[in-house]
């Protein structure tokens, strides 16, 4: 861990800009760092299943149906992920923090630090950095449940998800209006109920969803598509951009099931700041966070993999 000082973090004049994403789609969508559902356990369970047997025609006899048929019941499973354990952690010196006026780089006449507190901007890019890492891993996490101390608890994702329920294998074609209509068709023959899905597509995909289903506007002024929802046999669908995502997959999410998970610090909250005990000369503290994706059941989501994308 490197701790701020005035030699390794230069206060520059000048607006502030990232080249980051800064934007969680998904997350966003389904509650935020600041909605969601509490636990109470590190492992919760996000869906309890039951089959029916295949649908089928009686032939039951006057005769038969005066005795009973032998007993069946039907039986339920239960799905499940966990909280997983965001932590980030900032130090920076009394000298730095002191010392907001030294600039260096190029100053004009006049020019300031566009940084008033030190401290409280780099908590807050930690915020940041910690969002974009709960997006990634609530698209492409791998699950894994800790069995002791020195295993980390890591939350499905929902890509990992689909890869077990409904996914399309592209094999290494460009996307086209057949794949997302095998998709959805895959969907509903499981049980989708499409109240709320949303595909969510990088850059690349995301283009090609616009060239599938567009058309070109009637002003002739106006050029360009930018599809955002699309009708299909099973509902409307809507269309996200999402920098996580993979080039090479598309993610259906039925929303409407999906939402963050918090594992709470008691008297301390979900995720918060504190500081740490000093050992010196500066300011030091933590962030910490107990979160999970609550994904609903499988068979309600679906997946493209293996696009071409390029």
């Amino acid at each position: 861990m490197a701790t701020g000082t005035v030699w390794n973090l230069p206060n520059y004049e000048g607006e502030l800009y990232t080249a980051d994403s800064l934007n969680t789609p998904f997350l966003s969508m389904i509650g935020g760092l600041n909605g969601g559902l509490e636990a109470t356990n590190f492992e919760f369970p996000t869906a309890s299943l039951y089959d029916l047997p295949a649908a089928s025609q009686p032939g039951i006899t006057e005769n038969q149906s005066l005795t009973a048929p032998d007993p069946t019941v039907v039986s339920r499973t239960q799905e499940k992920n966990v909280c997983q354990i965001f932590q980030e952690a900032i130090e920076v010196s009394y000298v730095k923090l002191s010392s907001g006026g030294r600039l260096s780089g190029i100053n004009n006449t006049g020019g300031e630090n566009p940084i008033d507190d030190e401290r409280a901007w780099q908590i807050a890019k930690k915020i940041e950095k910690i969002a974009r890492d709960i997006e990634h891993t609530f698209l492409q996490g791998a699950y894994q449940l800790a069995e002791d101390a020195d295993t980390a608890n890591k939350s499905r994702g929902m890509l990992t998800l689909c890869a077990a329920n409904n996914t399309v294998d592209a094999e290494s074609v460009e996307l086209t209006q057949d794949i997302m209509n095998e998709l959805f068709l895959t969907m509903a023959t499981s049980g989708a109920v499409f109240r709320n899905v949303v595909v969510f597509a990088n850059g690349f995909q995301k283009q090609r969803i616009s060239e599938v289903y567009g058309y070109a506007p009637d002003d002739r002024n106006v050029g360009g598509v930018n599809v955002r929802q699309i009708e299909t046999d099973f509902g409307l669908v809507g269309v996200v951009f999402d920098r996580f995502m993979p080039t090479t997959s598309l993610l259906a999410a039925e929303l409407s099931v999906c939402a963050p998970v918090y594992l709470a610090v008691p008297e301390k909250g979900h995720l918060f700041y504190e500081e740490l005990s000093k050992t010196g000369a500066s300011e030091k503290g933590q962030i910490f966070g107990q979160i999970g994706l609550d994904h609903g059941p499988g068979f309600m989501h679906g997946s493209v993999t293996n696009l071409l994308d390029a």
